[in-house]
């Protein structure tokens, strides 16, 4: 199974972000636009697992999620990976209170996923860690930098993200998100 964890943010909170954006999509018709349907905030990428360790997963994902405290976030600027003169990927950032030593929110939460996942003998990538929503991506390394500097002024409401899901990416001709299960933060 194509496994990931994320947060899943409101539908109203996406809906924002969707009027924000819908005027740019006709302005930027060569970028692939996700489907706000597959909208979500990715913690750890695990890629595809065995479902026998499917038990271990949960367990280790329902002990972390209770570890870390539900936060008040935003969705708030725009940016592009890697960089947006050089962009595959444009999005919108996540801003909440930040965490020790100017760390991104969720951050710590994020890196104890993928310890844990690392632990049940899932390899982790480890970039910095970047919250961000992915709204379209790039064949081609393409320049955004007027993109990104159209959106660099959204900022939209503030939302609970109080919970951790597994999902699973069903891939083919269109794809589809499933939360398999979600666990509260803070317990």
């Amino acid at each position: 199974m194509r496994l990931f964890v994320a947060l899943v943010p409101p539908e109203d909170v996406l809906a924002e972000v969707e009027r924000a954006v819908q005027g740019r999509r006709d302005e930027w018709p060569h970028l692939r636009w996700v489907s706000p349907e597959l909208w979500h905030v990715t913690l750890a990428f695990l890629g595809n697992v065995d479902e026998e360790l499917l038990p271990g997963l949960r367990t280790l994902l329902a002990r972390t999620a209770a570890g870390h405290e539900a936060r008040e976030v935003s969705f708030a600027g725009a940016g592009a990976f890697p960089s947006a003169g050089r962009a595959s990927v444009f999005w919108v950032g996540v801003r909440g209170p930040e965490e020790g030593r100017g760390r991104p929110v969720f951050a710590r939460l994020a890196g104890s996923i993928a310890a844990g996942v690392e632990k049940l003998g899932v390899p982790q990538d480890r970039k910095r860690f970047h919250p961000h929503l992915t709204l379209a991506r790039c064949r081609e390394r393409t320049d955004l930098r007027d993109l990104v500097d159209g959106m660099a002024v959204f900022a939209g409401r503030t939302w609970r993200a109080d919970a951790v899901h597994l999902m699973r990416s069903h891939l083919g001709r269109t794809v589809r998100y499933e939360s398999l299960a979600a666990w509260p933060l803070g317990g």
